[in-house]
């Protein structure tokens, strides 16, 4: 059975024991949290997420992605402005999908 959730604004498309990454959530590892924003389960499509679904996960690490550099130019002006960016993640694995 798989489930589809949202969290950060993005969707995901989970199954039991999946490992992903999504931006940063409370917890520290081996912690458990509990993913109610679920759009669908299995063949049930929710409008906009299915009444009484959860997904439950296990934080593996609090982490950070790769830098994303900022580069910006205006050219014939002498403008130059580097900056780098690199977001907060948390590292999940899925251990229970409960549907409706």
């Amino acid at each position: 059975m798989f489930a589809v959730i949202k969290t950060g604004g993005k969707q995901y498309k989970v199954a039991t024991n999946d490992v992903i990454r999504v931006e940063k959530l409370a917890g520290e590892a081996g912690e458990t949290v509990t993913l109610d924003q679920v759009l669908m389960v299995g063949d049930k499509i929710g409008a906009p997420i299915v009444a009484g679904a959860s997904v439950t996960a296990t934080v593996l690490e609090q982490t950070r992605a790769d830098k994303v550099i900022i580069f910006k130019k205006k050219r014939r002006q002498n403008y130059r402005r580097k900056k780098g960016h690199r977001q907060e993640l948390t590292v999940l694995r899925i251990t229970n999908i409960a549907g409706a």
